[in-house]
């Protein structure tokens, strides 16, 4: 049985937190155009979450609402936060009468998209798990978006059939690698928007074709629920027990370095600790030095501690969740507080007899991304399978993917 909220006597606070919502996304520059505009006022996203959602949840800026988990608590499905919708909807560049795909399926966000198309325009919503995709149909059908919305179970991996090509694709679960059947259904001047996963930082990506390969023209930092089917991708997971038999996780999206064996007992030697001199501001984001260091340190990797631990309480007092493995020792992204008081400065804690050389190595990139990535915003691209990568600029790196390559540069603006 489907639920929705039950909106009955309280229809008209749902109502002024809606405006309020979009209100919200209108002043912090996420929705820009009148067409995103209306659909946000338009579409009840009450009508799309669990009943027992509180409206303040339901119309929070930032906050999604899960739809489905898997027997572990995991999230399966997902009304993503209201702002991401509306960055990606507006990385897209819809425009009345397009055909649009939507990889990844609820019914509130197939909706939004339904209003930004129009009448003349059609969009099709494809997922991969049968239940979702009759909840999705449902939903859609009772918010009368039934006959402009077109649900489909399918594997995104493969062409859609009996649609396309699609002048714009929405991707709203986590992607590592873009599908050629992705690029094979979108039109020559076509947008993908993809959350693409690189070594296990994401950015949500808008791409255009640009010759034999594609080029970012917007970006937004994001994440999603991962993708499902064949083109699922598992990361590596490591446990590294300490002395008193707790455990730390590293994870590994990509490459997995040949001397984990080195790493027994690694967690019983002393930690020793390397400053960069480079400091940020409280309150100020620093997510693209994950992505610098996911791009640029060998052995880049997520460290997690077990909930509620002693190394979990020791950890969280200085430290971020990545770090490297680099040979017999480990060294992890640690912050302190800045000699000025005025946030705090980065570093490295590290494990191992090599533990000096470890923390050093990271901070080294910390450096690096303060002279040559802090000021510059992030540009990507994608190369397909059996195309040639050229020669990029300096402060570029190069991931492989199972169907293609991705560059990460940073480029002086212009």
């Amino acid at each position: 049985m489907i639920h929705a909220v039950d909106m009955t006597g309280d229809s008209g606070r749902a109502a002024r937190l809606r405006d309020e919502l979009v209100d919200t996304l209108l002043s912090n520059g996420q929705i820009v155009s009148p067409a995103v505009e209306k659909a946000f006022r338009t579409v009840a996203r009450e009508a799309f979450v669990p009943a027992d959602t509180p409206l303040d949840t339901v119309y929070s800026v930032d906050r999604p609402v899960v739809t489905k988990t898997d027997e572990h608590g995991g999230h399966l499905s997902s009304v993503s936060a209201a702002y991401i919708q509306a960055r990606m909807i507006e990385m897209a560049d819809i425009r009345p009468g397009m055909t649009v795909l939507e990889i990844g399926s609820g019914g509130y966000n197939a909706a939004l998209l339904a209003e930004v198309v129009g009448p003349a325009g059609h969009v099709v919503s494809i997922d991969i798990d049968g239940e979702i995709i009759d909840r999705a149909g449902v939903l859609l059908d009772r918010a009368g978006y039934g006959g402009r919305v077109s649900v489909m179970q399918a594997d995104a991996e493969h062409p859609v059939p009996g649609f396309g090509p699609f002048h714009r694709t929405l991707v709203t679960v986590g992607a590592w690698d873009i599908p050629p059947a992705w690029l094979d259904q979108l039109t020559t001047d076509g947008v993908l928007v993809v959350p693409l996963r690189m070594n296990g930082i994401t950015r949500t990506i808008a791409f255009r074709r640009d010759g034999d390969h594609l080029v970012s023209s917007d970006v937004e930092v994001a994440g999603f629920v991962p993708m499902q089917g064949q083109g699922a991708h598992v990361e590596r997971t490591f446990l590294l027990p300490d002395q008193h038999g707790e455990h730390i996780r590293l994870q590994f999206d990509s490459d997995v370095p040949e001397t984990m064996h080195l790493l027994d007992g690694v967690l019983a030697t002393e930690p020793v600790s390397v400053w960069s001199g480079i400091t940020i501001g409280n309150g100020i984001s620093f997510a693209d030095l994950h992505l610098w260091l996911a791009a640029f340190l060998p052995g880049f990797c997520r460290i997690t501690a077990d909930a509620g631990t002693r190394l979990a309480a020791e950890l969280g007092k200085t430290w971020f969740p990545f770090g490297g493995v680099r040979g017999d020792s480990l060294a992890y992204l640690a912050v302190r507080p800045a000699l000025d008081g005025a946030g705090v400065e980065f570093g490295a804690t590290a494990y191992g007899v090599h533990g000096q050389a470890a923390a050093t190595a990271l901070v080294e990139q910390i450096q690096a991304w303060d002279r040559n990535g802090r000021h510059h915003e992030p540009t990507f691209g994608f190369w397909t399978a059996g195309s040639t990568v050229p020669q990029l600029p300096d402060h570029s790196a190069v991931l492989q993917k199972h169907h293609g390559a991705v560059s990460i540069s940073w480029l002086p603006t212009s």
